[in-house]
């Protein structure tokens, strides 16, 4: 396939990282391998409970792919993508054209707020580094202010949700409140954290015995849950819902929208076939109306068999891993059979700094032990990206926070 001299990644997370990694390693050729991403850096989408709590300083979450990319192989470009064309091998960015031969697409997921009134204007969300940040100001701004405004709502947070986001930043506010409090000069009782979710059991991707175990340690911690609630609107502090045939309100001035996420805007607005701006891709992760687009992370429907897998850090760097692998065998005009199969390693949700629960390798982990599978889970993908040093400079363990 000699004539495929360009490709473009679109997206520098988990996928396109992974992806543009690998053909760095990999590949011995001369294509024009080009990585365009909005930001400069790369961050762990995983972690960012902790940058909107304040465990994780920004300066640490950042990983800055001008260090971690071989510039001599590959070109990095800071733009931000607006349109896909694929009839015209080109993507249009703010900073302009770019065509290419072959396009993979990795441009991460966008909150879904099915429809639902008031999300976009009254709630945060965890969906950026930036939106964490801006979260991590709004807490810190109100537990610092309540000396002057008194006002209990103020502290009194409502998270939306509650698969892994929600329930990994609820846990992570709750074992930082006292440490709040106390800086602040503050009762340890006025500070409120509330879970809403529609499922009867938070967690549900886990078994009914192990989200109860959850559900125990988050309550152990002072978070109320709300189960089996069907939220109807957001207001300026306050949520709206029906649980058990009712209508009732919830208030607080800071609330998190965590109920879902969809593909790319990008992908949405395209010509390209999609839903919720998602693409369905064949085994070998190929766009099925154009040949020469893959597709990788949450902007992929990937189904094995009857399965269609939840959209995940590990889905999308062993999506990379596999496109890397088949676009240095196309470049090198061999051929390549292998269909992209996900091993599923397994799942941990933290639950605090040292505790937790999961799945690891079909096996059920909480406390300590999931908590120590967490971060090591975190610090592999550092060192999958940039070796032992990058795990000591940026990595997870069992005593050491930002704070």
């Amino acid at each position: 396939m000699q004539e495929c001299k360009r490709i473009l990644i679109i997206g520098g997370g988990y996928g396109g990282l992974k992806a543009v990694l690998g053909l760095q390693r990999k590949y011995k050729g001369t294509a024009d391998i080009t990585l365009i991403s909005k930001h400069d850096y790369h961050y762990q989408t995983t972690l960012l409970h902790k940058v909107a709590i304040g465990t994780l300083s920004a300066r640490k979450a950042r990983i800055y792919y001008r260090k971690v990319l071989d510039l001599n192989k590959v070109h990095f470009i800071k733009d931000k993508i607006k349109q896909l064309c694929p009839k015209e091998n080109k993507v249009i960015g703010n900073g302009g054209e770019y065509f290419y031969d072959i396009l993979v697409v990795a441009l991460g997921f966008k909150p879904n707020n099915f429809g639902i009134k008031g999300v976009e204007k009254y709630a945060y969300t965890l969906s950026s580094l930036n939106s964490a940040l801006k979260l991590d100001k709004n807490i810190e701004n109100k537990f610092k202010e309540f000396v002057h405004t008194k006002n209990p709502k103020d502290l009194q947070t409502i998270v939306c949700g509650t698969g892994f986001t929600g329930i990994e930043f609820a846990a992570e506010l709750a074992t930082q409140l006292q440490e709040l409090c106390l800086i602040c000069g503050i009762n340890q009782r006025i500070p409120k954290v509330t879970c809403i979710g529609r499922s009867q059991h938070i967690l549900p991707v886990f078994s009914d015995s192990l989200a109860k175990i959850a559900e125990s340690k988050l309550k152990n911690l002072g978070v109320e849950i709300l189960s089996s609630a069907d939220i109807q609107e957001i207001k300026e502090g306050e949520v709206i819902i029906k649980r058990e045939g009712e209508t009732q309100s919830i208030y607080g001035n800071t609330i998190i929208w965590s109920a879902g996420v969809k593909g790319s805007e990008i992908v949405e607005q395209s010509e390209i076939p999609n839903k919720n701006g998602r693409i369905a891709v064949n085994a070998q992760l190929q766009c099925k109306e154009f040949e020469n687009i893959y597709v990788v992370g949450d902007c992929a429907i990937a189904t094995d068999k009857d399965a269609i897998h939840a959209p995940t850090a590990q889905l999308a760097a062993q999506m990379g891993d596999y496109v890397a692998e088949l676009l240095c065998a196309k470049l090198e005009n061999k051929s390549f059979d292998k269909v992209f199969k996900f091993n599923h390693r397994g799942t941990v949700c933290s639950i605090g700094h040292t505790d937790g629960v999961g799945i690891v390798y079909h096996k059920n982990v909480k406390g300590e032990i999931a908590a120590f599978m967490k971060n090591t889970i975190e610090n592999k993908w550092l060192y999958s990206i940039g070796g032992l040093n990058m795990v000591f400079k940026k990595g997870q363990f069992r005593y050491r926070t930002s704070n």
